[in-house]
């Protein structure tokens, strides 16, 4: 039994296809459609309600490492102009021994062997990334990089930052994410659609700027909501299970919402949550929540605010997976200081006091889902629970059911009409 994954653009081609691997193979193929998160990541999910023992994943793709079943991306095969390209290239860096790292979309890795061997004769400090499906193997060698699911070595002594980066794609999340992530090189596009090459004039300063405010804001907050952003990536129950530890250690209250999609409408529901923490893929991260009715965060982020150990390096990191115990960015929780030695902060948006503290690690717990409360006990679970702290502080908390206390009657005919001027009701004169 074999999940095959189609974003959808190619959904139209999914029956088609299912019918010629199932007569080609013998496996029972299960099309999977609406992802409930991006369609760039393996819904492993979906592939485990129908049993699927393997899945294929066509279309772009994160290339994020799934945790249980083997995987085999398809990325098909947009045109590309390689001789438009090669042009581009070399309006865009006339000198010949510029040091370059060649980027691409995934729809174009196949034109990707042409391009290198119009370019290398010519360009000797070029390199070609390549793209890794799943975790790779072994630790990476000094000067290698390993991100996005790209890995290229920089043998040069200055580094990565003598380098600069031409990427091949369209304009979107993926440009986005590296030009963050590596803000210290300048970076080129080709667009294969247009046939068009440029500068990318994005500001990355100003969008660092921006991110760097969405930290202070999290520094503000007193309740985060944690979006689960996807349920396939490798490690995102170790990284929810860190961002409690850290929210409770930082004296914030947090929930953890799985909402599939977020929108402006689902989050606005939730109004007592100061701001969001989206964990997601690398690519889908970065969330541009200007029509939110709460900001919406990285995990790196609101580690840079809450975490006093982890401080701003320059360096980006939208993958977070990098946060965990035993990556190369891992950082570790110090330990408690007492609220009297705490040196107190002023907050550069609204300009109060606020602790910016770690408490100790927090040894309270709910009590089991399954178990019995008390109407008497709710005060006690307000002190520890989030959700029934805010319910204590309203005035109305909603319709109480009265259950065998209602008198049973027959079903009438209600009013009709509109809200403003129901049919039974008369009509003032003026």
């Amino acid at each position: 039994q074999v999940a095959l994954q189609f974003p959808d653009e190619l959904l139209a081609d999914a029956v088609e296809v299912a019918g010629r691997m199932e007569a080609a193979t013998g496996a029972e193929m299960y099309v999977l459609g609406d992802t409930t998160y991006g369609s760039c990541c393996v819904d492993e999910v979906a592939a485990e309600h129908v049993g699927a023992e393997a899945v294929l994943h066509y279309g772009p793709a994160c290339l994020s490492p799934c945790r249980k079943l083997p995987v085999l991306h398809i990325f098909g095969q947009q045109p590309l102009d390689v001789g438009r390209c090669t042009e581009t290239f070399r309006e865009l860096y006339p000198e010949q021994q510029s040091c370059v790292v060649v980027l691409y979309d995934v729809v174009y890795a196949h034109a990707m062997g042409e391009l290198e061997q119009q370019l290398c004769p010519e360009y000797p400090n070029i390199i070609f990334s390549r793209l890794l499906q799943g975790d790779p193997s072994g630790p990476a060698l000094p000067g290698e990089e390993r991100k996005f699911g790209r890995q290229f070595l920089v043998e040069a002594a200055g580094g990565l930052q003598d380098y600069a980066m031409f990427y091949v794609g369209t304009e979107g999340l993926a440009l986005t994410s590296f030009m963050l992530t590596w803000n210290c090189c300048p970076f080129s596009s080709f667009n294969p659609i247009t046939g068009c090459g440029r500068r990318e004039t994005l500001n990355v300063n100003r969008a660092l700027m921006r991110r760097l405010y969405l930290v202070e804001r999290a520094r503000d907050a007193s309740v985060v909501g944690i979006l689960v952003g996807t349920l396939g990536v490798a490690g995102y129950l170790t990284v929810l299970q860190h961002l409690r530890e850290l929210l409770g250690r930082a004296g914030k209250r947090s929930y953890t919402l799985a909402v599939g999609k977020p929108n402006p409408a689902k989050l606005a529901n939730f109004l007592e949550v100061d701001i969001f923490v989206l964990v997601a893929c690398a690519q889908n991260s970065l969330l541009d929540s200007s029509d939110f009715y709460r900001p919406v965060v990285t995990p790196y982020e609101l580690e840079l605010a809450c975490n006093p150990a982890r401080e701003w390096t320059g360096n980006y990191l939208t993958d977070f997976r990098d946060l965990l115990p035993g990556a190369c960015a891992h950082v570790e929780l110090p330990p408690a200081v007492p609220a009297a030695e705490a040196v107190p902060d002023v907050s550069l948006i609204t300009g109060k006091m606020r602790a910016t503290h770690l408490c100790g690690p927090l040894t309270s717990q709910l009590p089991s889902s399954t178990a019995l409360a008390c109407r008497d006990q709710t005060r006690a679970l307000a002190e520890i629970s989030p959700a029934a702290s805010f319910l204590e502080s309203r005035s109305w908390r909603g319709l109480e059911q009265q259950l065998g206390q209602t008198p049973v009657s027959k079903a009438v005919q209600g009013r009709r009409g509109i809200a403003i001027a129901y049919e039974d009701e008369g009509c003032e004169q003026p």
